[in-house]
Parts: C-alpha cells; structure tokens; sequence
C-alpha cells in the first residue's frame, strides 16, 4: 500500500488542490501527535475522534482491533452510540470492515447500499444494516483502512471513517490521510498486551531513564492535550525536560540512532533540489547528508517515513540510514536549510533546482561566465547567500571553491569562527565568482591576480548593507572570494562598547583633550574601525570638523567629512593627512598608520592643535609604542604628542539564555587569581610585598564581583537553540588602556623596555587585556577558555 505524498503536482492538479493538500497534512500531522499523546484506544476514542472526524470532514469514527483468538476484531467504542458495547465483527466478507481485515486492503466505498458497487470490491461483500436499523443512523460513504504490521504483514487493527460532509465520495488526499493514520496506530499498538491494545508511548523511555518519573509524564500528556500542544514543547517548557534526552527516548524507541542539531551542518544541495519546504514540513524527513554508510535521513518518525517507501523512491540509488530528531530540532534544520520564513522564502534548494547541474567544471570563457552570471536563477542565489548571512550575524561570507569536479563551499564567520553554510556544486563555481564582479565592477576576464571592491547591496536585494570584497586566485586556477560585511547605521555608543567602569571614565577624558594622538590596536577583525567610529560619535558635535582616511569607508555617520582611499590615484594615507591640514580640521581620523611618512605626519599634526586618532596592527598597548619608535619616529615629539592606546580583542559572550552558574570554589579562585597577577609581578608594590599585593586584588575582587556572603558566580557554556548549541551568542571586548602620563612620556623618551612601561602603566591603574577579560569572567560575561584563546602571549 503506497502512502505517498507526491512532491510535485500531477496532472491537472490545481494550485488551490495542492493548497488543500498541504492544509490536510498539517492537520494530519497534529492528529498523529495527539495519537503519540495517549495511553490507549479508549483514550483515542473519547477524546480524538472529534479531531480525527474533522480532519476528514466526517459524520463518524470507528477503530477496531484485532481479537486475541485473532479471528475478529473489536470495537469497545463507537462515536455516536450511547452505548459503549464492544461491536465484534467476524474476518470476512459479511461486513465491510471484517473484509478490509481480511483482504489489508483500504477500499473507498460511495454508497454502502449500492450492491453493484460492494460486489466490485468483491462478490460475497455485505454490509451490516442491522446496525442502522437498531441505531437509526444511515450510513452513506465509508472509508475504511487496515493497520498492519509492516514488518510481519500481520494484521493489528481496522480504522472506519463515515459518511463525508460533502455528501461525495471520499477524496484521494482523504485515502492517502487514511493510510498514515493506519501507519501511526500501528506504531502505536504493534506491542499490545490485550484487545484494549495499550499504547506504546515514544517517551516512555523518559520514565525509564529516570528523567521524569511517571506522575510528571502522565501530567504532561494531560497538559498537552488540554492545551492542544505538542507533548514536546510541553515536556521542554513546563518539565525542563532537554532535548537531548527526547532524542534519546526517540531513539531507543524507534531503535535509531538520535541526530542533534548542529550549527555548522554543510546543507547538501544535490540532496534537496528536488525538494520543497512546504512538503518537507508536512512530511517531516529531510536528507541532511550522503556518507559511506548511506543517504542520512533525519525525520521525527523513522517508522513512518520507512513505511511509506517516499525516500527510496525519490532516492532510488542509495542505501537510507534513519536519524531520529525532536520536532523542534528538524525545524531548526529546515529553517538551517532552507531559510527562516520570513520575506522572501525561496529556499536554496528551490533556487538550484531550476538550474543546469552540467557546466565547464575545468573553467570556462569570460563570455560563458559573464552571460549565466545574469541568469536570473543565479542571481538568487547569489542575494540569498548574502541575505542569510546578514540575518545569521555574519561578519564575512568566505566562498572557497576546489577544482576538476570538487564542489564551492561557502562559509560564514560568526562570532569569530567560521561554520559551514552550504556547498555549490562545480559547474556553478565561475558563475558565482563572474556575478559577485559584476556586482563590484570588477573585470570579470582578469583571474591572474587579487582585485578588490565594494557592493553596495541595496542595488541588487532588499537590504540596505555595503560588502568589501576581495577575489584571489587560488591552486587549480580557481578564485577565492571573501566579503566582509560593513557595520551600518549609527556608530555603537561609547558607553555601550562593553568597556569596564574605569576604562569608560579614562577613555572619554582622555579623548576630550583638544589635541594630541590617540591609537587603537588589535589584529584584523578586533573591532577597531567600530571603536574610533565611537569615539567619533562621542565627539561629533555641529562645532567640531572631522575628517576621516579610510580603506574602505565602512562606517558612515552624519557630520563626519570622510574620504575613501584610492592608491591607484594616488590617495594615499600620507596625501589624505597633508590635505587635511588645509582644509582647517579639529579632529582627524587615520584608518592605519602603515609607514613613516603618515605616523610622521599624524604626530606633527597632533603638535600644531589637532585631535589625531589612528589604529595600529599591534598586540598591546604597551609595544605599540616600540612599534613607532622602530618606525623611526622622534621620541620626543612621540611623548610629547601621545594621550593614550587602546588595545583591544573579541571574545564570544556567554549566551545569556542558557549559561549555567556555580558557585566558585577556592581552587577555581586561587587559580583565576594566579593568572590574574602574573602580570603585576614586575610592579614595585609586588616586588616589595607580594602577599600584601595578591589580598589587595582579592580585596578589590570581593567589592566589585562578590555576592553579600563573600561568595563569587562562575559561568559555564552549555548550549541552547539561541545559540546553535555552543553556549556562546555574540562576543565582548576585552581592553587595555595605556595614558600618556607623564612617567609613560618619560620611558618613551629613554628609549625603555616594553617591561619597564608595563610595569609603570599597571602601577598607575591600567588593567591588561587578560586582566580585563578575567574581570569579565568574574562578571559573568564569558569564560576563561575565550580569555586565553585571545590573550595569548
């Protein structure tokens, strides 16, 4: 018996009939929900056959079972009748449900009265009108369906729907919703211990586990079906009960291996080109993957998608592995997959299957490349690529492709690390490459050497974003491709940077001083271009002038005068500062002091009445200074100029929602603590009284981070569905803010050690990069796992 729901329309099939379909799954499947839900057939009866009668828009409902001497089935209840007098049926053709059990046939009768009609079915077929009589009910069309053990082909039970609203003939959508309801109770009753038929719960092994005891599971299956909830949603919600756990009731239930979510999984785009979101989600099994072992399915019910033969005949070739998920997990894959529904729903899967699998995989001509990079299939998926990026909180969207046949991957980087997004087969590999050019008016024929652009996105889609981007040809005459995405909109408020208490205080008077030369420092991508747009913000007020030097302009804010760099004409870092000072400037702005002639030119501004800012590619604060001075600069006009350097990291934050707190123990505190004063061992105070020294940061430590009891609160990652998983959302900035003051000024001029600075700035206050991210551990804010792997020495 084929209970397959068809993923593309048949002949003559309508828009609003596969409407309807889709409709009727979505019901189906909160039926067979409600059926996972209940305890036995009783239950079934009493309280889901109102529902099950709605979803095939019938007068009545019936379900028997198979006898114990198994030669008759039974129904205990009979909605409708006043009576709960169990209906026995002998297995044969005197009755048109004793004939389905015979036969395991469903049959869909039009009129239980027309003798033609039953004798088509089979010449000896009768149906009981004793029943009307004694109840004075007429029954019209029937639709019956047997429940069989799909393993055994052993008969379990009989499912009967009467009489169709409509007055016709029940419908195919109406037979195939039959034949998956049959499939949902044999699951459920194939381990029956009496004609009652018990029901086999998928959470049982919840109980058996000890998660839950059996009180709270049976109150969570009342709450459910009171609430008309999905259990899991209640078991998850209400019981606190986690997913993993579900995952591992469901499979050893359906004796299947369990498949979590994962945030980095590489969506198989071979896999679902044929595939359509909305018959996924009514379906509920997706292919997340094609191993050695065979095509990976992940559905929340194995049982029923193997009896329904769907995979294997979509997927003829291959040998399928059934996964289990939670319902809440599988919609986290399909949104992973084929995109949250929201706007535009074209998922990526639909945008390839229109397109041309074969393709020139060794390179083909500019003239090829240039004419499908305005093809409009490609073109979306293009803008998706770079859409879902943007709503994932992407920071750069890396396109690697491989050559001969090896498939493009495309990777996101969020929160700092790089996960998989979605693999591109190799006959679309120059395509994308020619598309993303043309975007950024690049020469789509030159694949010799990198080049370098901008996209101004709202061009091209429906989000108002910029893209840096650079192309470098790679081994195997491919190109690489990696986008940055620019910060848009008003810059972060200084206050909201995420700086501590003291450094806010430090930095705003620091930069409030009417000249000098003020550096942030940090590697690529430590958020140093979104800091000075925040010490812009705080200073951009209608009487100051501020010029800006960048490559490229990534943040925009009104009232700033900001020029982009252009080497080839000759707008260089050096040229943009000596026309700056002509153009009467208070504050100026360097994107990066590279070379002598700029930092020469930012100190002698900095001395003749103007605010300099400029980033640095250094590690700290304290060899920043080193830095310059090996660059040849005066040490004296350096000291002389110099306010203050900041440098700065990212680390991933906590995700708020699911981090887990303990109370610290001494070990814990005594080790953070050690780490913490590694750094103050060469200060004079540690030096004259190490003991004495360690209790003042104890001391200090106790009123800043400690509860009323004295008592510190660690965080620990765990993972959750905000976060993908990790534990971690978002990232926070550790800082290290070094003052000119006059001592720091001093070592400059002589010429000191980076030793002797540091020194000097943690005796005068200054925190070091690790201090400051332990200072944030102790707040709450992330761990000492993400300290040390970005304060690394």
């Amino acid at each position: 018996m084929s209970t397959v729901f068809e993923t593309k329309p048949q002949a003559g099939q309508n828009l609003a009939e596969m409407s309807h379909k889709l409709e009727f799954q979505k019901r189906l499947q909160a039926v067979t929900n409600k059926i996972h839900a209940t305890s036995n057939i009783d239950e079934i009866m009493l309280e889901l056959s109102q529902d099950i009668c709605s979803l095939f828009e019938a007068e009545r409902l019936t379900i028997y079972v198979l006898s114990e001497d198994r030669t008759s089935i039974i129904s205990k209840v009979k909605t409708g009748l006043s009576s709960f007098k169990d209906l026995k049926l002998p297995i044969n053709e005197q009755s048109i449900a004793g004939f389905v059990a015979l036969s395991k046939k469903l049959i869909n009768i039009r009129d239980v009265y027309d003798d033609n009609e039953l004798r088509a079915h089979n010449p000896n077929l009768k149906f009981l009108k004793e029943v009307d009589k004694r109840t004075g009910f007429r029954t019209k069309q029937m639709l019956v369906a047997p429940v069989v053990d799909s393993g055994a082909n052993e008969l379990i039970g009989v499912i009967q729907v009467i009489n169709s609203k409509s007055g016709q003939q029940f419908s195919t959508i109406a037979e195939e919703g039959a034949a998956h309801l049959c499939e949902t109770l044999e699951i459920a009753l194939r381990q029956r211990s009496r004609p009652a038929a018990m029901l086999r719960g998928k959470y049982d092994h919840l109980v058996t586990n000890a998660v839950l005891s059996a009180e709270e599971m049976e109150l969570a299956t009342r709450s459910a079906r009171r609430k008309n909830l999905d259990i899991e949603d209640v078991l998850i919600d209400e019981f606190q009960v986690k997913p993993p756990a579900i995952g591992e009731a469901l499979s050893q239930f359906f004796k299947v291996p369990c498949e979590s979510f994962k945030q980095d999984r590489v969506k198989p785009l071979d896999l679902l080109k044929n595939l359509k979101r909305d018959y996924v989600e009514s379906s509920l099994w997706l292919p997340i993957e094609d191993v050695k072992e065979g095509l990976i399915v992940l559905t929340t019910d194995p049982e029923k998608v193997r009896a329904s033969k769907v995979v294997s005949n979509i997927f003829p070739k291959h040998k399928v592995v059934y996964k289990v998920c939670t319902h809440r997990e599988f919609a986290a894959t399909l949104d992973q997959f084929f995109g949250a529904e929201s706007g535009d729903t074209s998922s990526i899967g639909e945008l390839l299957s229109t397109m041309d699998e074969e393709g020139d995989e060794e390179g083909g001509g500019s003239a090829d490349d240039a004419s499908l990079a305005q093809d409009n299939e490609l073109v979306k998926l293009v803008n998706k690529i770079i859409i879902d990026a943007y709503h994932q909180g992407a920071s750069d969207i890396h396109i690697e492709p491989y050559p001969g046949k090896g498939k493009t991957e495309v990777r996101f980087r969020k929160d700092g690390t790089l996960q998989n997004y979605i693999s591109v087969p190799a006959s679309y590999r120059n395509a994308i490459a020619a598309r993303l050019k043309v975007m950024c008016d690049l020469d789509i024929s030159e694949k010799r050497r990198p080049q370098y652009g901008k996209i101004k996105f709202r061009k091209f889609g429906p989000l108002d974003i910029e893209l840096r981007v650079a192309t470098i040809p790679s081994a195997g005459g491919v190109e690489d491709i990696v986008m940055r995405i620019l910060a848009a909109g008003e810059p972060i408020p200084i206050d909201k940077l995420g700086l501590s208490q003291r450094n806010v205080t430090i930095l705003k008077e620091t930069v409030s001083k009417p000249y000098g030369l003020f550096f942030v420092c940090g590697p690529t991508g430590s958020g140093k271009t979104t800091t000075l747009h925040s010490v812009l913000g705080y200073l951009n007020t209608p009487e100051t002038k501020i010029w800006t030097a960048e490559d490229p302009v990534e943040i925009t804010q009104k009232g700033l005068r900001q020029v982009q760099m252009n080497p080839k004409a000759g707008l260089t870092f050096a040229v943009a500062m000596k026309a700056f000072l002509r153009a009467d400037p208070d504050i100026i702005m360097v994107g990066e002091m590279r070379d002598k002639e700029t930092t020469s030119t930012g100190i002698e501004a900095s001395l003749t009445g103007h605010l300099v800012f400029a980033t640095l590619h250094t590690n700290s604060a304290p060899e920043s200074i080193i830095r310059l001075l090996d660059m040849g600069m005066d040490p004296f006009n350096f000291a002389d100029a110099l306010l203050g350097i900041l440098a700065q990291r990212l680390a991933k934050r906590l995700c708020s929602k699911c981090k887990a707190a303990h109370v610290a123990t001494q070990e814990e505190l005594k080790a953070i603590l050690e780490e913490y004063s590694v750094e103050l061992r060469n200060t004079e105070n540690w030096k004259r009284d190490p003991k004495a020294a360690y209790e003042t940061v104890y001391r200090e430590w106790v009123k800043m981070f400690a509860d009323d009891k004295g008592q510190f609160t660690l965080y620990t990652p765990v993972g959750c569905d905000v976060c993908g998983g990790t534990g971690y959302k978002g990232r926070v900035g550790l800082h290290e803010l070094l003052v000119g003051t006059d001592t720091v000024k001093k070592h400059i001029q002589e010429h000191a050690r980076v030793a002797e600075i540091v020194a000097t700035a943690l005796a005068e206050g200054m925190r070091t990069l690790k201090q400051d991210g332990i200072e944030k551990v102790l707040q709450g804010v992330t761990d000492m796992l993400q300290v040390r792997a970005v304060c690394i020495k």
